[in-house]
């Protein structure tokens, strides 16, 4: 099923979503590589606050390239999402609801998005060009010092994106 999306994401609007579903998202993402995220969880560690408040908020796992004169932000294909499996599970308990990327998750993020009522999405590897047109605005947010891996906050417009893994835990990479 075809839907078109404003965020942030709510509990119902993750309800709503099943593994299959064709989602446009208009709003705010952030991108976060590996980097980013071990560097957020060494900041909750510390007890500090993180550069943005997780609750309903979508990662995009991006490293974006340097942007060409006249565009908001270069190829911005998504990152192999297993790399963050690790960091996971604390930012869902935080509130994250949505995160895009490629391939599989492991059964530890599975059941921690069916437990925080989650969704991952995947956005098309090999098509960061094309992605990139739907990113309007892009301004990092924290860890500038990680360069592409720093965490920006993005303007998204008709961002076409897959649901991999529904809140339930309906997976389609395990499908028949």
């Amino acid at each position: 099923m075809e839907k078109h999306i404003t965020l942030p994401l709510t509990n119902e609007l993750v309800s709503s979503l099943q593994a299959g579903d064709m989602v446009y998202l208009t709003g705010i993402v952030y991108s976060a590589r590996d980097a980013a995220h071990k560097r957020m969880i060494e900041t909750l560690e510390k007890k500090e606050a993180l550069p943005f408040d997780l609750k309903g908020q979508t990662i995009y796992y991006l490293g974006p390239t340097p942007a060409r004169e006249g565009q908001v932000i270069g190829s911005a294909g998504p990152t192999t999402a297993s790399r963050m499996d690790k960091y996971t599970p604390a930012l869902l308990e935080l509130g994250l609801k949505g995160m895009i990327g490629k391939g599989k998750r492991s059964p530890q993020v599975i059941d921690s998005m069916k437990k925080n009522h989650a969704v991952y999405f995947a956005a098309v590897g090999g098509a960061g060009a094309l992605l990139s047109r739907q990113i309007r605005k892009s301004r990092v947010i924290a860890y500038e010092d990680l360069g592409t891996e720093a965490i920006r906050e993005m303007y998204v417009e008709e961002f076409p994106v897959i649901v991999v893994i529904d809140a339930q835990g309906t997976d389609l990479y395990q499908r028949p």
